[in-house]
């Protein structure tokens, strides 16, 4: 299928994915790398209190609350 004819299928709204082939696709600078970072108890308590709160993980709320500061920064 020429590009042409998959634009115009994809803007009519028509579900494109089985014209995908999407084994190796991947999202450049989204790779996934652990880090260690000590948090004092107090924050721990308060993190775990919203965790639960929003009854989500720990990490989850560490991650957005990291993300929305470092997309005000930049």
């Amino acid at each position: 299928m020429k590009a042409r004819e998959f634009d115009k299928r994809f803007d009519e709204g028509e579900d494109i994915s089985k014209y995908l082939d999407v084994s190796k696709a991947r999202r450049p600078e989204w790779e996934q790398k652990r880090v260690n970072v000590d948090f004092p108890l107090w924050m721990i308590h308060l993190l775990d209190k919203e965790a639960n709160r929003l009854g989500v993980p720990r990490q989850s709320i560490i991650k957005v609350w990291v993300a929305e500061r470092l997309e005000k920064a930049f």
